[in-house]
């Protein structure tokens, strides 16, 4: 590699590689819009990428199955170069996969079982070896796959790990805490997920960096248009996102029974995202389930609600709760969740629960301060233009590469 930082000449950054497990088209996962927007704006100011992956279709797919082609596409602009997986044991990456969520530790030949049945490819492997010199570096993520374990330790001192760490039983595995640590450098997304990190890990010898994630800051949403469209006039909570159980959702709406049961008001509850939500029979009256919408109606709707609930347990970033801010409208979060609790601290744009009764007197004092809940959709809407607009983000990671890749072996 070139001696001028990360084989910068003439204004041009040697190549990025970043290395998924999946990486399908249109896929509406989270990891896999924040890498085609990542390596999308990247690319628009003048970053060379190029991502690195097998031929699995995504997570929810079969991951013996090649769904893509092996070799090179262009999807969305952004040069993708796919690698077959090798033959798994599904069975026994189940078997082990269960027991640690149930019982919270494996054993070291566990943890082999578990990393080596899940999604890996040999192929990318010896690609990632044998092309290192045309990459400034390898950026891997998310930590949990053998892509990343395996990927990582092909080259360690040009890999930049993307790890979405989450305080979840698979955070704590020895082999990842004994691989990870020699990782060139590491990017989070939330203060919270560094400081988890650095309970679990010695990153004392590794560079680190918390950026986020980047926004579009000028958001153009019309409270009105959401009401005439979708015929709602009452004040109403928004949640937007999976409407599953590792969201919190069921939570959410035992929570807005029984504030309806205790509580004279005609708030409404607006569900947007995928999944269906069970739907206690006393406030099937009083919740829309909307399902998918237009990106345009999901802005509307944040610019009508009351305020946006986001209840769950764990997040990487909050993407939502950023958009709903940049709508003007405040946030209400699960206190347990370190990352939306830490958002809503430092921005001062949202409310925080730790129990029904919390919830319930959150709702109402933003129902009843109206001043209030538009003062702090306006702190967290200044929150995020500050820091996440894709300017700015963009030339975070553009720094953090340079310096991540000063010294990198040719």
């Amino acid at each position: 590699m070139a001696a001028n930082d990360l084989g910068e000449e003439e204004g041009t950054m040697q190549k990025i590689g970043f290395v998924i497990p999946w990486c399908g088209e249109n896929e509406p996962g989270g990891i896999e819009q924040e890498l085609r927007t990542l390596t999308s704006h990247l690319q628009f100011a003048g970053v060379e990428v190029e991502v690195l992956t097998t031929c699995v279709r995504d997570f929810r797919g079969d991951w013996n199955r090649n769904y893509y082609a092996a070799g090179t596409a262009v999807v969305e602009d952004i040069q993708v170069r796919r690698f077959p997986v090798h033959r798994r044991d599904a069975s026994a990456y189940e078997r082990v996969q269960r027991k640690l969520l149930q019982e919270g530790r494996l054993s070291l030949a566990e943890e082999r079982t578990y990393i080596e049945e899940g999604i890996n490819s040999p192929q990318l492997y010896e690609y990632l070896r044998s092309a290192a010199d045309e990459y400034a570096l390898y950026v891997f993520l998310p930590y949990c796959f053998g892509t990343t374990y395996f990927g990582m330790q092909v080259c360690p001192e040009q890999s930049v790990l993307l790890p979405c760490f989450r305080d979840e039983p698979s955070l704590y595995l020895r082999l990842f805490r004994q691989e990870y640590v020699h990782a060139r450098g590491m990017i989070y997304h939330a203060p919270p997920e560094m400081e988890l990190a650095g309970r679990v890990y010695d990153f004392s010898t590794t560079q680190q960096i918390c950026i986020g994630c980047g926004m579009e800051t000028q958001i153009e949403a019309d409270a009105a248009q959401f009401r005439r469209s979708y015929h709602i006039t009452d004040p109403f909570l928004l949640y937007v996102g999976r409407k599953d159980a590792e969201k919190n959702v069921p939570l959410l709406l035992r929570y807005f029974a029984e504030l309806k049961r205790r509580q004279q008001t005609p708030l409404k509850l607006v569900l947007i995202g995928d999944g269906t939500a069970e739907i206690p029979v006393s406030i099937r009256e009083d919740v829309y389930d909307l399902g998918y919408v237009s990106q345009a109606d999901k802005y509307h709707a944040m610019a009508a609600a009351a305020m946006l609930c986001q209840p769950s347990r764990q997040e990487r970033f909050a993407a939502a709760m950023m958009e709903s801010w940049l709508c003007g409208t405040p946030a209400l979060v699960y206190a347990h969740c370190p990352v939306t609790r830490d958002f809503a601290r430092r921005s001062n744009g949202g409310l925080y629960f730790q129990d029904y009764f919390e919830f319930e007197g959150s709702v109402l004092y933003l129902l009843s301060h109206p001043d209030i809940a538009k003062q702090l959709g306006e702190n967290g809407r200044a929150f995020v233009q500050e820091r996440f607009s894709w300017d700015t983000i963009i030339e975070q990671y553009r720094s953090f590469f340079r310096e991540a890749g000063k010294g990198v072996r040719t």
